[in-house]
This record gives C-alpha cells, sequence and structure tokens, in this order.
C-alpha cells in the first residue's frame, strides 16, 4: 500500500457494524431501575411514570459500549420540566457525576445537550432544532473524551476536554432515562435504535 494511503488509514477509525440495539419486540439485553416502567412495542421504547410525579428510573444495557455512535428518534412529552435522556459509559454504582446526553425542553432550561453534574454545553437551548410533538432524529458520537451531538441533521455538541471526562472514558453501559415530571404523568418515547462500536486503527506492523 502507497504510504500515502497507510497514513489515511492510520488516521481513521474504523467503524464496526451497525448494530439494533433492540431485537424485535424484546427487551432482554436490559435491566431496570427506579419505579418508572418501560416498553418496547412495535420497534418503540417508551418510557414513562405511569400518572404519578414521584416516579423515574432507567433502562440500562446489559453490555458495555467505550467508543461508538449511537442514532436514534425520539420524542417527548412537552410538559414542565419532564425530561429524559441518555447516560453514556455509565456504571450503576454511579450515584452522581453521571455524563449524559440530556432530552427535554430548551424553555424549561432542560435542552438538547451534554450534562455532568452541571452543563459542559447547553446545545439546543433555544429550541431551534427539535421539533415539539414530533419524532426528532439524535446521532451521539463518543470516542474518547470527544462527543458530538447531531439533533435533526444540525451539530449541536461538540465537547472534548480530557480532564473534565477523566471519569468517564473507560467502557460502560448505556442508559435510558425518565425523570422530572411536575405534577402529571411524563414519557418519552425512541425508536430506530442503532449502535456502531468504534475501534481506533491498528498500529502498523
Amino acid at each position: 500500500m502507497p504510504p500515502f494511503f497507510i497514513f489515511l488509514f492510520s488516521c481513521q477509525l474504523l467503524l464496526g457494524e451497525q448494530r439494533a440495539l433492540f431485537p424485535p419486540q424484546s427487551m432482554g439485553d436490559w435491566k431496570t431501575t427506579g419505579t418508572a416502567e418501560w416498553s418496547y412495542q412495535n420497534g418503540i421504547l417508551s418510557g414513562g411514570q405511569q400518572g404519578d410525579p414521584k416516579r423515574s428510573g432507567l433502562l440500562i444495557s446489559k453490555d458495555q459500549f467505550q467508543d461508538f455512535e449511537l442514532s436514534l428518534d425520539f420524542k417527548i412529552d412537552e410538559h414542565g420540566k419532564y425530561n429524559s435522556g441518555i447516560y453514556l459509559r455509565y456504571h450503576p454504582e454511579q450515584k452522581s457525576h453521571r455524563l449524559q446526553v440530556n432530552i427535554g425542553r430548551g424553555v424549561a432550561e432542560e435542552p438538547v445537550g451534554l450534562y455532568l453534574d452541571d452543563w459542559l454545553d447547553q446545545g439546543d437551548a433555544k429550541d431551534q432544532y427539535r421539533k415539539a410533538h414530533e419524532w426528532n432524529s439524535m446521532r451521539i458520537r463518543a470516542v474518547g473524551a470527544q462527543i458530538q451531538v447531531w439533533l435533526n441533521g444540525h451539530k449541536i455538541v461538540d465537547y472534548q476536554d480530557s480532564k473534565k471526562l477523566a471519569g468517564h472514558l473507560k467502557a460502560g453501559h448505556l442508559a435510558f432515562q425518565t425523570y422530572g415530571a411536575q405534577n402529571h404523568a411524563g414519557w418519552v418515547k425512541f425508536r430506530k435504535i442503532v449502535l456502531k462500536e468504534i475501534s481506533p486503527p491498528q498500529d502498523e506492523e
């Protein structure tokens, strides 16, 4: 192989096969914590608080992932400060300091953005790209200390800080969240949930 092409190859990150995280009608590769209720039917994952605003919870993958691209569509409740989110490289023993892509409404100060105890990047803070009452496409790319998020085709987060994310670089679980309903039953729905693991290039021999 000519040196130029070897150089290009060595600079690339290799994407694995696209993988559906929910086989047809199955949640067997996931477990729940908290009091929220989750279901998966006809290709749609639904999380909700079943009329009780005090309920919340996570749906956690049994597998762990380190570097990856996650693509999905989501739709959320439009009331109050209700929000959802996707935890990245999550470990159940973490009671705080959880890295997540928040999913909510900018008008309620819960935008689609990157959060770790506080906002790392408020992303779509003005609800410029999120569509209310409709399906929204999202792509999350996590490679080392760089986290990127696209919402409906627009890049809204491009964050990189190896010191800030030092505790969130090793492989961990994915977790879907439902949280924050105020005097009503909050809900979130996801569909078309697929993931590609990313591997660094092999060292040239």
